[in-house]
């Protein structure tokens, strides 16, 4: 079964179900970002200012971060989890068109039922390899790094409409978000618990036509946007 062109699991055009089912959305060149079956755009606005690193004294202060972006493996090829790559999170920036896929699988069929979760991806995505899981396929997309998730950052209060995936409280801030100008449907919004991007992960999500408001929690593991005009945080 090839990679590339697939449609991510569960992802339906039009269709949102609240905490259930994740919905696909267009892109809408704002950004750069992410969604259920077309994680959009650009690096994270969060991410961006982190990898610029800070400076103290004319001296480096992002060493930490240099070594958190060290490639784990890959953005190309099969990989049996355990033995070539280990379970844990991982994340992958800087993808664009949304020709990076990725998969979950419970084996090496190849067929549907094998599918754990799966997403196409512009931009940023975040994906947690289990140690159940069998196989971990990734087609044209950046390398993957691997992601302490009690690591702290220093979260941003706006966001890119089209920017990916962020994490609640090292990405971005928790609080209440609002993205104006949206047209056509395109702007989909999901909160998740974690990156494990199952059906079971998805809190909430929306497709919106207008004016968009969502309120983050500091529970939320990760928000995905995609075709959103951009993010603003407003209390």
């Amino acid at each position: 079964m090839g990679m590339k062109g697939k449609i991510a699991l569960g992802a339906v055009v039009g269709i949102v179900v609240i905490g259930a089912v994740s919905a696909n959305a267009g892109d809408n060149g704002d950004g750069g970002g992410g969604d259920t079956s077309a994680v959009g755009g650009k690096s994270s606005s969060a991410s961006a200012e982190r990898e610029s690193g800070g400076r103290k004294g004319g001296q480096d202060t992002g060493k930490a971060e240099v070594a958190e972006k060290k490639a784990a493996f890959s953005g190309d090829g099969d990989f049996q989890v355990g033995s070539d790559v280990k379970p844990g999170t991982y994340r992958t920036t800087g993808n664009s068109d949304g020709m990076c896929y990725w998969e979950r699988a419970k084996d090496a069929s190849g067929e549907m039922d094998s599918l754990l979760a799966n997403d196409n991806v512009t931009g940023t995505s975040y994906v947690t390899l289990k140690a159940t899981d069998k196989i971990f396929k990734s087609s044209d997309c950046n390398d993957w790094e691997a992601v302490d998730e009690k690591a702290k950052g220093s979260p941003a209060t706006k966001m890119a409409g089209d920017g990916g995936m962020f994490r609640v409280g090292a990405d971005i801030a928790p609080g209440t978000y609002k993205s104006t100008g949206n047209t056509d449907d395109s702007c989909y919004w999901e909160r998740t618990k974690d990156a494990e991007q199952s059906l079971d992960s998805i809190l909430a999500n929306d497709n919106v036509n207008g004016t968009a408001v969502v309120k983050i929690s500091a529970s939320d593991g990760y928000f995905k946007t995609s075709g959103c005009k951009d993010w603003t945080k407003t209390g």
